[in-house]
């Protein structure tokens, strides 16, 4: 058969702008007054500690809310869970699914 000497790829794409957040918090924090700084302090750690987050992390983190808002309960890595992430995002390969909901376990909540 076609394709079966092919390695099959993980094809979710990762996309971060926390980075830009964080760097516009810190451009406000510049010209602040004294009453806005401490909000814009707290906001600037926020998104820095987001910015920081490994893709894994952020994966894991996206496998969670997709279950969580299609009700799953028990093992992220079942095969229930990998079912649902799939009805959750429609166009998920089941291998994607698997090595997603795999990786979302290994990393928690």
């Amino acid at each position: 058969m076609f394709g079966l000497n092919k390695t099959p790829e993980l094809n979710v794409l990762v996309l971060r702008d926390a980075d830009v957040i964080a760097h516009g918090i810190r451009q406000a924090l510049a010209t602040a007054t004294p009453e806005e700084r401490p909000g814009l302090e707290a906001a600037a750690a926020v998104a820095e500690r987001a910015a920081a987050a490994s893709d894994a992390e952020l994966r894991a983190r996206w496998v969670h809310e997709r279950l969580t808002a299609a009700g799953h309960e028990g093992p992220v890595d079942s095969v229930r869970a990998v079912k649902t992430l799939r009805e959750a995002a429609p166009g998920l390969t089941l291998l994607s699914a698997v090595q997603l909901t795999k990786d979302a376990a290994a990393h928690g909540a």
